[in-house]
């Protein structure tokens, strides 16, 4: 009876309650039988390893036949590693359904599923429960694969496009042990199954557009490009078209997600072995590298020196003509950055042996470019410790053209005096557009004020003496006063 286990990993048997043609019995050992038995007490046993168990809900539940399906699957991966002739056309169907019964099963949701950054050294995994039977079927499953008896004209019919695309499923475990099988399966399936070479890298195209565009998040990333590294280095020269369209329109867009610190290593491996192959594609590669520069994550743009170092290490010298001058000006502002890692990692591209004849044959450029950050870093940058670095990259600077150094030297002066110049000629004008300001409000103000107090001020009429002594008179007259 089929139960599936909703707080497990994967389809289990109940064994116990178990009345199917699968029904767990213990068999024979296979070289306990005459070889003329062997054949179908293999099959046997492969029909019986299609019991599934669980180990979750009730991890003690079926000890005796969980330690019957064990000791079958080691027995048979030994007997298909030390005896010749026992891959037979009949092994080949049961073989594959037994792997495809026991993997190709739901997977748990994600415990990550915002698709936060995975640390490898803070997060753990979450494992699988049912290991200790998975394992021994992947390393039957390769032994299966591996084996000098095994032939693909015959498994094709078995390991199919389907097959190929429900493994690649697989490597949305969470479970690391389970992401190494399933990357060394692949990579035996692609080397064996000519027809499906195509086919794989298409479908792990569209797992990284998904990764990239859609969900960035994908746990099995790492393991994919790992595989990928070994198939690019086997790629044909001159590369197809197709494979260069990878390059630009996968690989190196996978440098701007989040989550790219746990398959840089994989991811530059790609890069790298890309520009062995055609050292043409290193300027788009660098200005696309350049184009995705983290702006205010310290720890990836460590990722990103990291990863240009390596492809300097390979550059072809005509190459690097074309893209030297920006490639300095970023690493100018990698040495002038705050964060102490990333301007260290910067500085030590000046302990490499090749990087620097590549830029002693062209400090002409480089140096006017670096210049001005190392010197003005060397006196001004926080950390003590950077200051020796920096000494080092002018000195080695100087030894390698002693004039052009002096000239820069003077030039940064000549500039610095300048600027300083500007700025005071800056301050100047200032203060007296801020005194002619001032001025004008004082003049605004003290005409504010007179007219203020001409509205307050009440005239007074002035009287003179002659009019007052003649109105006296008048009214006197009047009153016939003057005649007494």
């Amino acid at each position: 009876m089929l139960t599936c286990n909703k707080a497990g990993s994967r389809m289990v048997v109940d064994a116990a309650n178990s009345n199917g043609p699968f029904q767990p019995v213990a068999l024979l050992h296979i070289r306990d039988v005459p070889p003329a038995d062997q054949e179908k007490l293999f099959i046997q046993k492969l029909r019986q390893c299609c019991i599934l168990f669980d180990f979750i809900s009730d991890p003690l539940s079926d000890l005796k036949w969980k330690e019957v399906k064990q000791a079958a699957l080691s027995e048979m991966v030994e007997y298909i590693t030390h005896n010749r002739n026992v891959i037979t056309e009949p092994i080949y169907p049961e073989v594959v359904h037994m792997f495809a019964v026991n993997m190709f099963q739901t997977l748990p949701p994600s415990s990550n599923p915002t698709g936060a950054e995975f640390d490898p050294e803070e997060d753990k995994p979450t494992l699988e429960a049912a290991w200790p039977h998975l394992q021994l079927v992947y390393e039957f499953f390769l032994r299966f694969l591996e084996s000098p008896d095994f032939q693909p004209n015959i498994a094709k019919k078995y390991i199919d496009q389907k097959f190929v695309l429900q493994l690649l499923e697989l490597f949305e475990s969470e479970d690391p042990r389970e992401r190494d099988f399933l990357k060394t399966t692949l990579h035996r399936i692609y080397g064996k199954f000519l027809g499906l070479r195509a086919y794989i890298r298409k479908q792990i195209n569209n797992i990284f557009y998904r990764f990239i565009y859609e969900t960035e998040h994908h746990n099995g990333i790492a393991e994919l490009l790992e595989i990928l590294g070994s198939i690019i280095n086997g790629f044909a020269l001159p590369l197809k078209e197709e494979h260069k369209i990878f390059l630009l329109k996968v690989l190196l867009p996978l440098h701007k997600v989040k989550s790219l610190s746990v398959c840089h290593p994989q991811l530059a491996y790609c890069v790298v072995q890309f520009l062995e192959k055609d050292s043409t594609l290193t300027e788009p590669v660098v200005m696309a590298l350049l184009k995705y520069w983290p702006k205010t994550h310290s720890p990836k743009e460590v990722m990103f020196l990291n990863e240009l170092e390596e492809i300097l290490d390979v550059i072809e010298p005509s190459e690097f003509v074309k893209i030297m001058e920006p490639l300095f000006r970023q690493l100018a502002k990698c040495v002038s950055s705050p964060h102490f890692q990333v301007a260290e990692r910067a500085l030590y591209y000046w302990n490499n042996e090749y990087i620097m004849s590549l830029i002693s044959d062209n400090a002409a450029k480089i140096l006017p470019i670096m210049f001005p950050s190392l010197y003005r870093n060397s006196k001004t940058h926080w950390n003590k410790t950077m200051h020796g670095l920096i000494y080092n990259a002018l000195k080695l600077f100087m030894e390698m053209n002693q004039k052009l150094f002096d000239d820069c030297t003077q030039q940064f002066k000549a500039e610095k005096l300048k600027e300083k110049g500007e700025r005071e000629e800056k301050n100047i004008t200032l203060k007296e557009t801020q005194t002619a300001g001032h001025m004008a409000l004082e003049k605004i103000s003290t005409r504010h004020r007179a007219k203020s107090r001409q509205r307050l001020t009440v005239p007074t009429p002035t009287i003179k003496n002659e009019d007052i002594l003649s109105k006296i008179k008048s009214k006197l007259h009047t009153k016939g006063c003057l005649n007494l």
